[in-house]
């Protein structure tokens, strides 16, 4: 059998062997596990239809009828295997259920068939190409993975869009959790999509075949891709974001207070150590009476009405950020918080959004902010370098305060000591 060593057929060749080869990496990690292996069974699947069109360019179909029909074909779980991918990695607690198998019922009936066709003599499958396939089942197959891998589609990036504003609401250093390349990943795969459909056009209304196909190369660079930036995804573990249709509603807890209170962000506050030490409300309560006014909140089953928040609870918020200093913790989470404090998470993220005017990462950033603005009209300037300071107040990546910084103040940190 004659092989042509052309640029495609050895870009396609190496990208398969890069794919598989990173497909076993996922498969074996130790973290992550349930996420990399729906991500390595997706790359397996496009390795294996890049290889349809590896047999094509390289002429090995021409050269071996035999070969077609081979089960190499699994498309149909492109979209679902990408969708359970971004599914279990945004929620570590995320377990696979029997109820999840109707997704792919359409590539288990792909599988059979092809599975089935392999069996038969060539004379049978020649038959069927004639006469089954190329008429009907190559459309219902084609045509299904693009409505199949847009519908997925749609669906992965509307969750990965809810999942970035959560973050925001439970954690205050999301650098490492906002996956950024993901959404790059999701964006390129709509490219495939698009593309897909312009061939789907010209095939079913123009007749034109494999004219215009570019889909093989533009899921050649989403499988490298996935195989550079999938190895080198960080742990998860921390993060278990569960779509709201999915959870069930329980009671928010609130102290049951006749007038509600708006409160101001601080992210103006300028603090100093006296400001720190007169900014509970007046007359500020005594630890014993936060503990029994937190008691009471997370004991009780009143449902928060809307728009109303608590005076109680936002003391007790602004006294575990602003005395008790918890922002200083560079990965202060809203569960952290909640357990320091003795507040419902609900009713914290609530009171966060509704009394400060902020999400969760905002209002412990700005107080970040402020910390190191504060410390930089002191002694500590002279002391210690920015990135220190910035360290000190409870960053703990450069990149990160830097962009926070500046999303605060509107300068760069370098410009506002300048």
């Amino acid at each position: 059998m004659q092989v042509p060593f052309t640029p495609v057929v050895v870009l396609l060749f190496a990208v398969i062997a890069q794919a598989v080869f990173a497909a076993g990496l996922l498969g074996l990690a130790r973290t992550n596990q349930l996420p990399n292996r729906f991500l390595a069974l997706l790359m397996l699947a496009i390795a294996l239809w890049l290889l349809d069109g590896f047999f094509r360019v390289a002429n090995i179909y021409a050269q071996n009828p035999d070969w077609y029909f081979a089960p190499i074909y699994y498309s149909f779980a492109f979209g679902p295997l990408l969708y359970f991918y971004v599914r279990s990695l945004v929620n570590h607690a995320f377990q696979w259920e029997a109820r999840y198998w109707w997704h792919f019922g359409p590539v288990l009936v792909q599988a059979a068939l092809y599975g089935w066709l392999r069996m038969q003599d060539y004379d049978t499958r020649n038959w069927f190409w004639q006469t089954i396939h190329q008429p009907i089942t190559y459309r219902v197959e084609f045509i299904g993975t693009w409505i199949s891998l847009t519908i997925y589609l749609v669906l992965s990036l509307r969750l990965l869009r809810h999942y970035r504003r959560w973050l925001l609401d439970n954690f205050s250093e999301a650098s490492q959790l906002r996956l950024l390349w993901l959404r790059t990943l999701l964006v390129l795969v709509a490219v495939v999509s698009v593309q897909w459909l312009v061939e789907l056009v010209l095939r079913e209304f123009f007749g034109l075949y494999y004219r215009f196909d570019y889909s093989t190369e533009l899921l050649g660079v989403v499988v490298f891709l996935i195989g550079v930036v999938g190895l080198r995804q960080a742990d998860m573990h921390a993060v278990r974001f569960v779509p709201e249709n999915e959870v069930e509603p329980d009671p928010l807890p609130v102290v049951a207070t006749p007038q509600p209170a708006l409160v101001a962000a601080p992210s103006t506050m300028e603090p100093s150590s006296e400001a720190y030490a007169t900014v509970a409300p007046e007359p500020a309560p005594s630890d014993k009476e936060y503990k029994t006014e937190a008691r009471s909140i997370a004991a009780s089953d009143v449902k928060l009405p809307v728009a109303t928040v608590d005076a109680a609870v936002v003391a007790r918020i602004r006294r575990a950020l602003e005395v008790e200093q918890l922002y200083l913790n560079p990965t202060l989470t809203l569960a952290e918080l909640s357990a320091h404090t003795g507040l419902a998470p609900r009713l914290i993220s609530f009171t966060v959004n509704n009394g400060f005017g902020q999400p969760f990462n905002d209002l412990v950033n700005s107080y970040r902010v402020a910390e190191v603005k504060r410390r930089l009209a002191t002694s500590d300037a002279q002391r210690l370098t920015l990135l220190g300071i910035a360290f000190e107040s409870g960053f703990n990546s450069k990149t990160t305060f830097n962009r926070i910084f500046k999303q605060f103040t509107g300068v760069a940190p370098r410009d506002w000591v300048e």
